[in-house]
């Protein structure tokens, strides 16, 4: 068996606690041990549960970390930057998309020298979507001016993250930290830790806090100008500097190392060699997949045969002169990486160990690329034994026969292509001919006739069964009805979220029109350049399409955060198309955390409720309110509980989509899970959040605001506690009677305002 991280010493200096912990966790620990001043974050899998483990413990007392909720990553790494430039302590946490959309942030904190740690939850970058874990959002990193650890480990993630505050606040450093370490294979999955049992051991090796000595912006005694533009002179001292601290990170880093070893038992050396003193075959690999290949070492062993393993702890500064003397003896080495170089013929670090060895006229070293893992693929100990193989047969061989490929993919089959499960549906099977839509002569305002609702039952699906939602799920069953309301074909757009996740999964699709996802942040400005298209391809005879194609992007689990941008830019240009928003009130596709359309003091997993906080704090965000004021011909609001209602605003949305501009609607969808009922529930909880006020319905067509649902006038209205009271996560509400009488008080404010509006036709 492998040599674990228990063996490495039987000296433990501090007393710790041994648990079984995930890389998650033990990241969550270590950072409310330190106890940083700031952490900004903006949720993704599998990164998320960081910040809900912080949340946890902040409900709790357990530390005093501001945990800020960003609009999206790139505002969560300003977030960070700006807590830096204070002269705060600051965390972080992401993944994949996540830590690209933050990319450009972090070359300007690394350029202006401001600490941070970021733990980077390595997951596969899109396209197509894969949550699972890969190194290609860690790849984009190396370039950015940080110092980057990779932990293999839980245990390691922890001990990580104590080192990397201290390396990054060191006085010939002064740069942010990256830690990564695998999504999923050492995020979530539990393994044996030890953590100290005072947090005053953690705080007494980190030491106080130097940035308020650095230059900041806290102190008014002494201006301080961050970020000044530079000629290019400066800029070149400037990058040198960060250059040259980068390189002294090395040197930091095994110094710390040392003195953590002393402190804990436990050393992470800027390489770990596993059996690599005579190794004349070896491999180089990342992270968890490295721990995995020690057991095919020892296997190979027994054999007689001289492997071994090479894997870094630290990529920046590239330890190059360690490697140099780890190979100098090595006949053929593989480099495994979970990223492509995409037509560089092999990884990004293949190509920097062979540009270490170049340095070395000695070494003869044969160099082997290969990539694999991708997506998650799981890594076995025969993937190992094949690399381990290819090694071998080029020591034997004296060259390597195909330097690089791809490891663990396949050819395809004709016999097995793909054969769809349903035969779309297009034109007149969306054609039911039983909705009227006309403008009004007098006013300009549309009229719609609907027929009974149950002659639209007869019309197609839009959403096939055979879908993955939750039971009870209020999302799919609302777009649904809202889909009935519209006539023809369609093309649909769903960003990131529940309803995209459980509808289209590679390789199959519950959509029978056509349908295209994008991420998150970008959805509107997809759909918004997908229509222009269209339109300008039809003006200049290219397609010969029917005109009555309804464009609609479906957002949903907190996307009106993130994507706010892009929907606020194409409601001012107003293209034709339909924004829909199904509202759970929460970031319910990475694990219901808060969201900024989260009510005040309903619970989350990123605002729990303690005896330290009660919730969110805040009320939610009214993004009607926020479209209407971009003056977009048609915003509505809807609920499955009120099927007329919807119908008749689905109707008059896609004519304002088809023929002036775009249209806005909000839809409230009940969600069991994360709202802690019963999968049965959900219709009487949308009925009582409308029935209460709390969700209003209502339009405002050409910027006239009108009420559709009054349950006042109808003598319907219920307090807001008739909700509540059906929902687990808001039950802590009921026996606190200031939060209660704030939350009521807010729903009567914007009611009111709604009422004033509904009179006045210039409100």
């Amino acid at each position: 068996m492998a040599v674990s991280e228990d063996a490495q010493t039987e000296i433990i200096v501090a007393e710790q606690v041994t648990h079984f912990e995930s890389g998650n966790e033990m990241a969550a620990t270590a950072a409310a041990q330190i106890n940083y001043h700031i952490m900004g974050y903006f949720p993704i899998t599998p990164s998320t549960e960081v910040a809900q483990y912080l949340d946890q413990m902040k409900a709790n007392g357990l530390h005093d970390i501001q945990l800020i909720a960003a609009d999206g990553e790139h505002g969560s790494a300003g977030i960070c930057y700006g807590a830096a430039m204070a002269g705060a302590r600051v965390i972080n946490a992401t993944s994949s998309q996540g830590f690209l959309y933050m990319l450009e942030q972090l070359p300007t904190q690394s350029g202006t020298r401001f600490p941070m740690v970021l733990n980077l939850v390595t997951r596969a970058v899109s396209g197509p979507l894969d949550i699972r874990g890969d190194h290609s959002d860690l790849y984009y990193g190396l370039n950015t001016g940080w110092v980057i650890l990779t932990a293999s480990t839980p245990q390691a993630v922890y001990d990580m993250n104590i080192m990397a505050l201290k390396i990054a606040e060191h006085s010939e450093v002064r740069l942010p930290v990256i830690v990564a370490y695998d999504g999923f294979f050492t995020s979530h999955q539990k393994r044996k830790v030890q953590y100290f049992k005072e947090n005053e051991v953690v705080q007494n090796f980190v030491g106080p806090n130097p940035n308020p000595n650095y230059p900041n912006v806290s102190d008014p005694a002494h201006p301080v100008t961050i970020g000044a533009h530079m000629g290019g002179d400066d800029l070149l001292n400037n990058h040198y500097q960060l250059s040259v601290a980068l390189e002294k990170a090395g040197e930091v880093y095994a110094e710390v190392a040392r003195e953590y070893a002393a402190l804990s038992g436990r050393e992470h050396k800027v390489l770990d060699l596993y059996r690599m003193d005579d190794a004349e075959v070896a491999v180089f690999l990342l992270n968890s997949a490295g721990e995995s290949a020690k057991d095919t070492v020892d296997a190979l062993r027994a054999k007689g045969i001289r492997a071994g393993l090479v894997r870094p702890n630290l990529i920046r500064p590239f330890p190059a002169e360690q490697l140099r003397q780890a190979l100098k003896n090595v006949k053929a080495l593989l480099v495994g990486e979970r990223a492509d170089s995409y037509g560089a013929q092999g990884g990004n670090l293949t190509h920097e160990i062979r540009s270490a060895l170049q340095l070395d006229p000695d070494n003869k070293t044969i160099i082997l690329s290969r990539i694999f893992g991708l997506g998650g693929k799981d890594f076995y100990a025969d993937d190992a034994e094949a690399f381990f193989q290819l090694a071998m047969d080029a020591a034997d061989k004296g060259y390597a026969e195909k330097p690089f490929d791809y490891h663990g993919y396949y050819p395809g089959d004709a016999k097995d292509a793909l054969v769809p499960v349903m035969e779309p549906l297009h034109g007149d099977a969306y054609k039911s001919g039983l909705i009227e839509v006309t403008p009004s002569e007098d006013t300009g305002l549309l009229k719609v006739k609907l027929p009974p609702l149950r002659q639209l039952t007869a019309k197609p699906h839009r959403l096939a069964p055979g879908h993955g939602a939750c039971p009870g799920c209020g999302a799919l069953s609302a777009l649904e009805l809202f889909f009935k309301g519209i006539e023809g074909d369609m093309v649909v757009l769903f960003q990131t979220g529940c309803a995209y996740v459980v509808t289209a999964s590679y390789p199959y699709s519950s959509h029978n029109q056509t349908f295209v996802h994008n991420l998150f942040q970008n959805g509107a400005a997809t759909l918004a350049g997908m229509v222009d298209a269209f339109y300008e391809l039809k003006r200049r005879g290219e397609v010969q399409i029917s005109d009555d194609i309804t464009f609609v992007m479906v957002s949903g689990d907190g996307g009106m955060d993130i994507g706010m941008g892009a929907t606020v830019g194409a409601a001012l240009r107003n293209h034709k198309m339909i924004i829909l928003e199904y509202d759970n009130e929460g970031y319910m596709n990475t694990g219901s955390q808060l969201s900024y359309s989260t009510p005040m003091g309903h619970m989350t997993s990123t605002s729990g409720v303690g005896k330290a906080q009660k919730g969110k704090k805040g009320h939610h965000k009214d993004t009607a309110q926020i479209l209407a004021a971009c003056n977009i011909p048609y915003v509505f609001t809807g609920a499955e509980s009120n099927p007329q209602d919807l119908l008749q605003k689905a109707a008059k949305a896609q004519w304002y989509a088809n023929n002036v501009g775009t249209a806005y609607g909000k839809l409230l969808c009940a969600c069991p899970l994360n709202w802690k009922t019963s999968d049965h529930s959900g219709y009487d909880l949308v009925k009582a959040a409308v029935d209460s006020c709390f969700f209003p319905l209502y339009e405002i067509e050409q910027g006239i605001t009108s009420i559709t649902y009054n349950p006042e006038l109808k003598g319907k209205r219920i307090p807001a506690v008739e909700w509540l009271k059906g929902m687990g996560k808001t039950k802590h509400l009921l026996k606190d009677e200031e939060l209660l009488q704030n939350f009521e008080a807010e729903i009567e404010r914007r009611w009111s305002r709604l009422k004033l509006k509904n009179e006045s036709s210039l409100l």
